[in-house]
């Protein structure tokens, strides 16, 4: 440790040609790693010797051997080596020489036993030192915790867009947005956009993979309303799209697609894939490759359902789209609510959305039945209208006479 002070109190600034050259030493000495190489904390040793010598030549070193080791380092940690002996039986150390003598010990813990009352008060001073670094802690991370509203979840997503991968051209980015349903809010200072940076792919396999590793942050809200009694609310959706630039600084629309956040929390490995609009006839695919440039949509929630749409049914009919690459997303959900603090036993009576949000692992498949039991029931009520009155009429009643004995 002395040595360790001592280069460091002798270390000075190294010149700019120098420093290359003493980065790595490749050929180490033995006093060199000796002097690097060592704890950081600061440890006493004490060696308990014996002088195991023939009668008329005590004090030789050849005859003096190492019985113990003692070693107590800053933390008050006392290490003994070899150790006390107890069940075990003695130590041996065999002399080299004609004789061929043997000698056998014992290490025991010789201290007296405390006190009671000296136990008690080493006692109080670790209560008193472990309250202080609990304090200490509680200083340094804070107890003042920002918690919902009753009737309020609040999502948290820390997502990352990986890659995309098979499509067409090189030099690829993404844009993405956030779209909010009803009941949805963000905060002020929320962006709920964003675009990564311009990528070059590399060869993987078969495909032609870009590496993004864009990390984004969002925050949003969903409070309960009274007409979201009834049914599991619409969760956030995520539009993308996927544009190459060219060596003009021209951009071509390589991919739309749409991902709905996860309704459960954790993470979640998603691959979207995605399509895009084309044209038909050579002439769009040459003007796409020479001008640049390519059908686009006006509307990007057109890759789902329009959030300008208010009809019944939405017809794509002529509409025609070619399928392209997939995006990799990595996404962090976390979820918090006061009705998550409830009991499980309170929590088998309610009938709020959020308290049924509480279930953690069985979230998602809920969450995918009961929105497949919606649909099945309005396509058969749907189809229950669309019947004449008269076919109903007399399929009720062919069904009553043959139960009839």
């Amino acid at each position: 440790m002395a040595n360790v002070r001592r280069r460091r109190q002798d270390h000075r600034p190294v010149e700019a040609s120098s420093l290359k050259s003493k980065i790595i030493t490749w050929e180490p000495s033995e006093e060199f790693i000796r002097n690097n190489h060592v704890i950081n904390t600061p440890v006493q040793t004490m060696y308990i010797m014996g002088d195991l010598g023939p009668y008329g030549k005590l004090g030789h070193r050849e005859y003096e051997h190492v019985l113990c080791t003692i070693k107590v380092d800053g933390n008050g940690v006392i290490t003994v080596k070899p150790d006390f002996n107890g069940t075990k039986g003695a130590y041996r150390i065999e002399l080299d020489g004609e004789k061929r003598e043997v000698w056998k010990y014992t290490i025991e813990n010789a201290s007296v036993q405390v006190q009671p009352e000296e136990e008690e008060r080493e006692q109080h001073v670790f209560r008193d030192l472990y309250g202080r670094h609990k304090e200490y802690l509680s200083g340094l991370i804070g107890s003042e915790f920002e918690t919902t509203l009753p009737g309020t979840l609040r999502l948290f997503v820390n997502g990352e867009i990986v890659s995309a991968q098979g499509y067409e051209y090189d030099n690829l980015y993404v844009h993405f947005f956030l779209e909010l349903p009803n009941q949805w809010s963000s905060p002020a200072f929320q962006q709920l956009s964003g675009v990564t940076q311009t990528c070059a792919t590399k060869t993987v396999g078969w495909d032609n993979v870009a590496y993004f590793c864009y990390p984004f942050t969002l925050e949003m809200f969903f409070t309960q309303g009274d007409e979201s009694e009834d049914s599991l609310p619409q969760w956030p959706v995520l539009y993308f799209e996927v544009l190459s630039l060219d060596f003009w600084q021209r951009y071509r629309v390589e991919g739309y697609g749409s991902l709905v956040l996860p309704a459960s929390p954790g993470l979640h490995m998603l691959t979207i894939p995605t399509w895009r609009p084309v044209e038909l006839g050579t002439v769009a695919e040459l003007r796409r490759f020479f001008i640049g440039g390519s059908p686009e949509l006006e509307d990007i929630t057109y890759v789902r359902i329009p959030s300008t749409f208010k009809g019944e049914r939405l017809s794509r009919f002529g509409f025609r789209t070619e399928t392209t690459g997939r995006v990799t997303f990595r996404l962090y959900c976390l979820q918090q609510s006061k009705a998550f603090l409830e009991t499980s036993a309170l929590r088998q009576r309610m009938q709020s959305v959020l308290d049924r949000l509480g279930g953690f692992s069985q979230q998602s498949s809920v969450y995918n039945v009961l929105e497949a039991f919606q649909r099945a029931r309005r396509r058969m009520q749907e189809a229950r209208e669309s019947l004449p009155q008269d076919l109903i009429s007399a399929s009720a009643s062919t069904v009553h006479q043959s139960q009839e004995p």
